[in-house]
C-alpha cells in the first residue's frame, strides 16, 4: 500500500459517514422485516439532524434569494449521489416554478454520463470542477452549492473554492463536522447523520439529508422570489395534461371562481396561472396583469396591492 493510499484510508476512517458499526455486523442474517425496521429507524433520525442546521440553511437561503433576485443563477456541484441529487433538484425547478432555462443548474463530476454510471476518477479532479464552472461563465451574481457527503470530495471543494474566487456566493453542504467543504464556503451546512447502516453507503442517510436540504434551498428561495402565492405553485408550467388540470385547480383555490371564469382567465393569459389569478382577483385584463406582475418583480401579492391602489 502506497503512502498516498494509507493517507486516504486514514482520512476516510476518521469520517463519521464512513464509520463501521459492529452491532450491525450480522445484519445479513436478520429477517427482512427486522432489516426494514432498522432502516426505517435510521431514516427517522435524519430530519432531526437537518433541524440542527436550520439556522444555517435559512441564512444561506436569504443570501441565495438576494442574488437570484438580481438575475443570478443557482448552481449545484457534486460527484456521485451528491451530484445526481443536485441535478434532480435543478431539473424539477422549471416545471414547478417556471424558472428560466439555466436559472437553476446541476453539474456532476464526469458530466451527463455520470448520472447513470460511475466515471472513474472524476470526483478526484479539481481541474474538472473548475472547467465545468468556467463553461457556465460563473460570476458574482451566481451561487454555487458544493454537495458532498464526506465534505472532502475534491470536485465539490474545488468548485466552491473556484466559485468564491470568481465572486460568486458559495454554500458547502456536507454530512461530516469540520469538513473542508464547509470551511471553503461562505455558508457551511453540516448535517451529521452518523454512520450508515451499510458502512460508507452515503446514498442512504447522507443522501436523504442532502435531498431534504436541497428541497429547502430551492423551494424556500422560490417562495422568497414570489414563485408561490401562499402554498400554491402559481408559477407552475402546464406542460402536460396533469399540470394543466393542476393549473385550473390552483386558480380555483386561489380565487374561488367558477370553472367558466377560470377558463376565460387562463385563455386571456395564455395559460399563465399567476396572471390568471390576478385577472380574476383584481378584475384586470390579461395585458394589465402581465404589466402589474412585471412591475412587482413577479410577486403576486405586491401586484394585487398595486392593482387595488
Amino acid at each position: 500500500m502506497t503512502t498516498e493510499h494509507r493517507g486516504l484510508r486514514s482520512e476516510l476512517e476518521s469520517l463519521t459517514t464512513e464509520a463501521f458499526r459492529p452491532e450491525l455486523a450480522e445484519i445479513d442474517t436478520l429477517p427482512t422485516l427486522d432489516i426494514a425496521r432498522l432502516m426505517n429507524g435510521e431514516d427517522a433520525a435524519v430530519a432531526g439532524a437537518v433541524a440542527l442546521q436550520v439556522p444555517r440553511i435559512s441564512a444561506a437561503i436569504d443570501a441565495v434569494a438576494a442574488r437570484m433576485a438580481q438575475g443570478g443563477r443557482l448552481v449545484y456541484a457534486g460527484a456521485g449521489t451528491a451530484g445526481r441529487l443536485g441535478i434532480l433538484d435543478a431539473s424539477e425547478c422549471p416545471p414547478t416554478f417556471n424558472t428560466r432555462p439555466g436559472q437553476v443548474v446541476g453539474v456532476i463530476a464526469g458530466g451527463p454520463t455520470a448520472m447513470v454510471t460511475s466515471v472513474e476518477g472524476a470526483e478526484d479532479s479539481a481541474e474538472l470542477a473548475r472547467k465545468d464552472l468556467d463553461a457556465l461563465g460563473i460570476g458574482a451574481s451566481d451561487t454555487v452549492v458544493g454537495v458532498s457527503a464526506s465534505g472532502r470530495t475534491p470536485y465539490a471543494v474545488s468548485a466552491v473554492e473556484h466559485a468564491r474566487g470568481l465572486g460568486a456566493l458559495t454554500v458547502g453542504l456536507s454530512c461530516n463536522a469540520g469538513s473542508a467543504l464547509a470551511a471553503a464556503a461562505e455558508h457551511g451546512i453540516e448535517v451529521v447523520v452518523g454512520p450508515e447502516l451499510l458502512t460508507g453507503s452515503t446514498r442512504l442517510k447522507a443522501g436523504t439529508a442532502q435531498k431534504l436540504v436541497l428541497n429547502m434551498l430551492s423551494t424556500i428561495t422560490m417562495i422568497r422570489l414570489g414563485k408561490t402565492y401562499g402554498n400554491l405553485m402559481v408559477d407552475v408550467r402546464a406542460s402536460n395534461e396533469k399540470l394543466r388540470a393542476r393549473s385550473r385547480r390552483i386558480v380555483a383555490l386561489a380565487t374561488g371562481a367558477p370553472d367558466e371564469e377560470i377558463e376565460a382567465a387562463l385563455t386571456a393569459t395564455d395559460g399563465e396561472v399567476k396572471n390568471a389569478v390576478l385577472v380574476i382577483l383584481a378584475g384586470v385584463d390579461g395585458p394589465s396583469a402581465a404589466r402589474l406582475l412585471e412591475e412587482s418583480g413577479g410577486h403576486l401579492r405586491a401586484a394585487l396591492a398595486s392593482a387595488a391602489g
